[in-house]
């Protein structure tokens, strides 16, 4: 099982807009946001990273998003440097040219 919100949202209320009586949202930052994964050989119980006291931003754990791919397809069972083909010159795959299993989590 995988889940994700979207990217982070920080706690701190947006500017009110003056077309606006009451602001309705928050801001959204792509440099923190939680996933819970279980199954599929993932270690239970678990948590791995940290985000400072406002959720904005990593300060222990970073896992890289090409690395949570890899993890994914690892447990799916697919090698993803197995997943490569070649296009103008360029190797591709699903995870780029980078992205490893993050042990840790497995």
């Amino acid at each position: 099982m995988v889940w994700g919100g979207e990217f982070g949202r920080t706690p701190l209320a947006q500017t009110l807009r003056p077309d606006r009586e009451a602001d309705t949202g928050r801001a959204h930052h792509p440099d923190a946001f939680p996933m819970l994964l279980a199954g599929g050989g993932v270690r239970g119980g678990l948590t791995l990273g940290r985000a400072d006291d406002l959720g904005m931003r990593v300060v222990d754990g970073r896992v890289e998003l090409h690395d949570l791919h890899a993890t994914l397809l690892h447990c799916l069972g697919l090698d993803p440097k197995r997943l490569t083909f070649r296009h103008q010159g360029r190797d591709f795959r699903l995870t780029d040219v980078a992205g490893r299993a993050v042990e840790a989590m497995l």
